[in-house]
């Protein structure tokens, strides 16, 4: 007999990552929740998702309405993914306005605690639950001009391993990914001079693709994955690696 589809939730689900975050799971023949902000949704309908959900990351009770009623439009969740947030508040840390960074504290950090508080319940009747939480490879190596988004990242790898060890006995595993430079459509619309600087900070010396995280996200909620939790896997094509050798041929 064939295994139930899995029940997955993925936020901020119609941006570039969040697009190839459903379709890997429903690919993988997952049922998906997509969720992201009613604007959002309008704009690009998950045709794909099982069910969806419009609620704002920030927004406790949203959060928590949101969750149930996608748990109850799948029968339940055996997966969260915790994928939105905000990427572009740029601004030196000395000038950094306080209004700016609550905002992105409150998107990147507090969000994921809300949805992960409000998924816990349903996660814990599961007997295959995982929750993924994505952060930045910036979390380790630092990214001058985003501060805020760069310690709220840093914060949710405390988030994952201490979830990980108080929700072990539920058997919830909860992991973080952690993407590189990928080529989401904001990315790609960067400025070609600023794009070649940074691909040669890349040791593969190519921008991810968004399947690519998607595919590390889907294996992580897999039973392949069943003996991980609290760990922080990177897909960033070497970033951060020494590229310097003592090699001379």
């Amino acid at each position: 007999m064939s295994p139930e589809p899995l029940r997955v939730l993925v936020t901020g689900a119609t941006g570039g990552l969040g697009r190839a975050i459903v379709a890997a799971f429903t690919t993988a023949g997952a049922r998906v929740g997509a969720c992201d902000l009613d604007a959002a949704l309008a704009r690009h309908p998950p045709r794909d998702a099982a069910a969806t959900a419009a609620f704002d990351a920030r927004d406790p009770a949203g959060v928590a309405a949101g969750v149930a009623a996608v748990a109850q439009g799948l029968g339940g969740l055996d997966a969260v993914v915790a994928n939105a947030g905000v990427v572009d508040t740029i601004h030196r840390a000395a000038r950094f306005p306080d209004e700016a960074w609550e905002g992105d504290l409150r998107t990147n950090l507090t969000g994921p605690f809300l949805l992960a508080k409000a998924a816990h319940p349903h996660l814990a009747a599961s007997a295959r639950a995982s929750l993924t939480v994505v952060s930045s490879a910036s979390a380790e190596t630092g990214l001058p001009g985003q501060a805020a988004y760069t310690a709220a990242k840093a914060g949710l790898l405390g988030l994952v391993r201490t979830l990980a060890a108080e929700w072990a006995p539920d058997g919830i595993r909860v992991n973080a990914v952690l993407p590189g430079m990928i080529g989401t459509p904001k990315v790609r619309a960067l400025p070609e001079p600023l794009l070649h600087g940074l691909l040669r900070t890349i040791p593969l010396r190519r921008i991810g693709e968004p399947d690519e995280v998607a595919g590390t996200i889907a294996f992580l909620a897999s039973p392949a994955a069943g003996y991980i939790t609290g760990q922080a896997l990177r897909v960033d094509g070497g970033l951060g690696l020494s590229t310097a050798s003592l090699a001379t041929g």
